[in-house]
C-alpha cells in the first residue's frame, strides 16, 4: 500500500551540430523545442473503424564529456524501435499494442524487450489514457525537475494520465507506476507522479506570447510487502515561473524568449537519509530563434536542491561512483545551448545538440554534443466495418 504523506572525443554528433551552426537548411523552432522526440496519439473522427500500423524509430549518440563531482561523463549509442497495431473502434477511443524494443550498440543483447498496452480515450478537451501512457518529453518539464535524457533511458511510462487542452491552457496530471511489489520481494515498490500546466496570460497581433507555467513532480519508494529493512521515501519537486516569447519580423533572427522559474524541493520521509531535506534553486533562459540555429543561454542557481526525476548536473549530490558522498550545497551553472531539427524525406527528423557549460563555483568546463534520428510513421491496414444488421 503506498504511504505518499510520510515524512575529449569528437563524433559525427559533434561536425553535425556545427554544420547546423554555421549553415542549417530549413527555420529553427523555440527553446528546447522537443517536439522531434513526442508522439502525441491522434483520435477522430477521420480515423473511426481504421487498423492502423504505427512505427516510432530512436537512434540516438549523445556524449557527455563531463569531468565534475556531480555528474561524471558517459556515452548513450543505440537504437529504440516501436511497432504498434492500433485500433479505433469509435472516433474519440484508441486501443493500441505492441512491443518496445531498445539496443544499446556495442553488446550483442537487447536492453529491453517489454509490450506495449494503451487505451485512450478522448471527449473534447479532455484526455483520459491507460497503460503506456503518453509521458517523457511530452510532460513539458525544465529539465531540473525532468532530465532530458530520460528520453533515453526511461522512454516508457505506464500508469494513468489526464489531459486537458484548449487555446489558453494546457494541463498534464500522470502516475507512472515504475516497480510493482509483491509479497516477500526483496525490493520497494516506486512510483512516480505528477502535473504540468500552463496558461497564456497574453497573446496578440504583435507577437508577444506570455505564459504561465506551473510544475510538480512527487516519487516515492516503500510499500508494506518486502522483506528488507529500508525506510520508505517520498520527495517532491515544484517549479513556476513566467516565459515570455516575441516574434521579430526578420529573416535571420525569427524571435526571442525568456524563461525564469523558481524550483523547491522537499523531503517528505518519516527518515532522514539524504544530505538535505529542503532545497531551491533559480533557473533563467534567454536564447535566440535564429535561421540557422536556435541558441539558449542557461544560468542556474541551485541550494541544496535534489530531484530524482530531474537532470543530474543541476542537483547538490553526486550520482559519480568515484564520489558516491560527495555533496555541493551551492551549485552554479553557465550553459549554452546550441539546437538543430532537420526535417529529412520519409517522415525523418535529424536532431543537433552541443551544449558547452561552465561550473561557477569549481571553474570547470564540461561540455556535450548530440546527434538523434526519431521516425514515427503511420500505416493504415484496413477499415474495418459494421456488417449489416
Amino acid at each position: 500500500m503506498l504511504k505518499f504523506l510520510g515524512k575529449g572525443r569528437i563524433s559525427t554528433a559533434l561536425i553535425l551540430t556545427l554544420v547546423g551552426w554555421l549553415g542549417g537548411l530549413g527555420q529553427a523552432w523555440a527553446q528546447l523545442d522537443n517536439r522531434a522526440f513526442t508522439h502525441p496519439l491522434p483520435l477522430g473522427p477521420s480515423y473511426e473503424h481504421q487498423l492502423r500500423l504505427d512505427v516510432q524509430g530512436f537512434l540516438f549518440n549523445k556524449d557527455n564529456e563531463y569531468f565534475n563531482k556531480i555528474d561524471p561523463g558517459l556515452t548513450y549509442f543505440g537504437a529504440q524501435l516501436a511497432p504498434r497495431l492500433v485500433y479505433f473502434p469509435s472516433a474519440n477511443l484508441r486501443l493500441e499494442a505492441g512491443v518496445f524494443l531498445w539496443k544499446d550498440y556495442g553488446t550483442p543483447r537487447l536492453r529491453q524487450v517489454r509490450p506495449l498496452f494503451t487505451v485512450k480515450y478522448q471527449q473534447g478537451p479532455h484526455s483520459l489514457i491507460f497503460g503506456n501512457t503518453e509521458g517523457n518529453l511530452q510532460h513539458g518539464y525544465i529539465e531540473p525537475l525532468f532530465d532530458f535524457e530520460r528520453v533515453i533511458t526511461n522512454r516508457l511510462e505506464e500508469g494513468v494520465q489526464y489531459r486537458y487542452q484548449t487555446p489558453r491552457t494546457t494541463l498534464d496530471a500522470w502516475v507512472n507506476w515504475q516497480r510493482q511489489q509483491y509479497r516477500f520481494s526483496n525490493f520497494q515498490e516506486e512510483v512516480a507522479g505528477g502535473l504540468t500546466t500552463e496558461h497564456r496570460l497574453l497573446g496578440d497581433s504583435t507577437g508577444w506570447l506570455v505564459r504561465l507555467p506551473f510544475q510538480f513532480t512527487a516519487t516515492h519508494r516503500g510499500g508494506q510487502l518486502d522483506t528488507i529493512d529500508v525506510p520508505l521515501q517520498t520527495l517532491f519537486n515544484v517549479a513556476t515561473g513566467l516565459r515570455v516569447r516575441k516574434a521579430l519580423p526578420y529573416d535571420f533572427v525569427q524571435a526571442v524568449h525568456f524563461d525564469g522559474y523558481v524550483t523547491y524541493f522537499h523531503d517528505y520521509s518519516f527518515t532522514d537519509v539524504l544530505p538535505f531535506d529542503k532545497g531551491t534553486g533559480l533557473y533563467l533562459n534567454a536564447g535566440l530563434d535564429t535561421r540557422l540555429s536556435n541558441l539558449q543561454l542557461a544560468y542556474w542557481h541551485g541550494n541544496g536542491f535534489i530531484s530524482p526525476l530531474g537532470g543530474r548536473l543541476y542537483r547538490s549530490i553526486s550520482v559519480s561512483t568515484a564520489d558516491p558522498d560527495y555533496t555541493e550545497k551551492q551549485r552554479q551553472l553557465l550553459i549554452l545551448r546550441v539546437l538543430r531539427d532537420y526535417k529529412l524525406p520519409g517522415n525523418l527528423i535529424l536532431t543537433t545538440r552541443f551544449e558547452p557549460l561552465y561550473d561557477l563555483n569549481n571553474g570547470l568546463f564540461d561540455f556535450s554534443f548530440a546527434l538523434y534520428l526519431n521516425f514515427n510513421q503511420s500505416f493504415l491496414l484496413s477499415t474495418l466495418r459494421r456488417g449489416a444488421d
